[in-house]
């Protein structure tokens, strides 16, 4: 059926032919911000999604102050404030250094790293891989090389439930037990000791800069290098045992409700959260940004998450607004055919089915920004005001009908 055709992926080069960079990485950061049509764009790095209470505070401050009142959650559990001012730079980089949030100014872009965010909290996974987070974190902003690195370059630490493996890292580290941990990169992988991981993660970074620098393809990330180029673990200088036939462990993201005697799991409708919401989530041990544009609360009670659902913020898993992303789309971004998140709003009369690992995303434009991983359904604006759905052309009236087929035929 052409309901059941796969998503259009974003664009790429032919097989075989070797992406060419000719121009330098423009992705935005906290002090690189970005110009959009309706304001000025920071996006903050959080290694592992992690915020302490004070932190989050100011950023719902930040959010209301210099911002639109709204924080958005990106596909890698980072943050943005959009709606800045031209103006605000300073203030909002003054605002973020005095939080703790920018601890090495020329790595900002840099301190990308996605981490399971129920670890150490759930009494899952073969190590808690949060401390690992940190320590490569640490790592990363005290080597000066490491700010040579794209900041599309991704670290991926999973403590073995397959929760993260999957997310396309370039650099992925897998908890096994036993006090042991797989690298991946390129394809390949390697046992090691769990303590050597965090160093040895950053080493094959710095492989992988010497093996673009060789290439001359100004490649950003490990799957831009062409062949012949890869990444070498033992000449980055990693001792380690080889894995035959490495497979990445799956397994799905926490759902929305308890995680644990005092963890919640809520999710941001379409990714973005109020400043009301953000305070909502305190108090808190810690709070947890995750890459399906949720947030784990660390030290939080179980009876919180009918106040929390009193805010708007998704606490069920048979939610209408689970498993629905979008991009920015109009009036944000100028490349957007369609108010896209006003389109994926879902219809109390079609509420699309919850179907595990069959998200949904809307996009404004062939770009695709932020769609999630593995498979998904594709919801794509067109320039005569309807949409493709999956690739089939679809009137804009008749949407929620077809994403919910597309969604329940595969």
């Amino acid at each position: 059926m052409l309901a059941a055709m796969p998503p259009t992926p974003p664009p790429t080069p032919d097989p075989g032919e070797p992406r060419i960079r000719d121009r330098g990485d423009a992705c935005p950061g906290a002090l690189r911000l970005h110009s959009a049509d309706d304001g000025r764009l920071a996006r903050l790095r959080l290694p592992a999604g992690r915020l302490t209470s004070r932190q989050v505070e100011i950023l719902a401050d930040a959010a209301e102050t210099l911002g639109d009142g709204r924080l958005s959650i990106t596909s890698r559990g980072n943050a943005e404030l959009r709606g800045l001012a031209d103006d605000c730079g300073a203030e909002l980089a003054a605002l973020l250094a005095e939080a703790g949030l920018l601890p090495s100014p020329t790595h900002e872009r840099v301190r990308n790293i996605v981490a399971s965010p129920a670890s150490g909290l759930d009494g899952l996974g073969a190590a808690d891989v949060q401390l690992w987070a940190r320590e490569l974190d640490a790592l990363l902003c005290s080597a000066p090389w490491a700010a040579a690195l794209s900041g599309r370059f991704l670290f991926v630490l999973d403590d073995g439930r397959g929760d993260v493996a999957g997310l396309g890292g370039d650099v992925t580290l897998v908890a096994v037990g036993g006090g042991e941990a797989q690298l991946h990169v390129g394809g390949r992988a390697v046992r090691l000791d769990s303590s050597d991981a965090p160093g040895a993660a950053l080493a094959v970074a710095g492989g992988f800069l010497a093996a673009a620098r060789k290439a001359g393809t100004g490649a950003w990330r490990v799957r831009e290098l062409p062949e012949g180029y890869e990444v070498d673990v033992a000449e980055s200088g990693v001792t380690a045992e080889p894995v035959p036939a490495p497979e990445l462990p799956q397994g799905p993201p926490p759902s929305p409700g308890v995680l644990g005697p005092s963890a919640l799991s809520v999710l941001a409708p379409l990714g973005r959260l109020t400043a009301a919401q953000l305070r909502a989530l305190l108090p808190a041990d810690e709070v947890r940004l995750t890459p399906w544009r949720g947030v784990v609360v660390a030290g939080a009670a179980v009876d919180r998450l009918p106040a929390l659902d009193a805010t708007g913020l998704i606490t069920r898993p048979d939610s209408p607004w689970a498993g629905i992303t979008a991009c920015t789309g109009r009036p944000g971004c100028a490349k957007s055919l369609a108010d896209v998140r006003a389109d994926a709003a879902p219809d109390p009369a079609h509420a699309l089915p919850v179907l595990p690992g069959r998200p949904v995303h809307f996009s404004g434009c062939e770009r695709r920004c932020g769609h999630p991983h593995g498979d998904w359904t594709d919801v794509l604006a067109t320039a005569g005001g309807d949409y493709l759905v999956d690739g089939v052309p679809t009137p804009r009236t008749a949407l929620p009908e077809a994403v919910t087929a597309a969604r329940t035929t595969r």
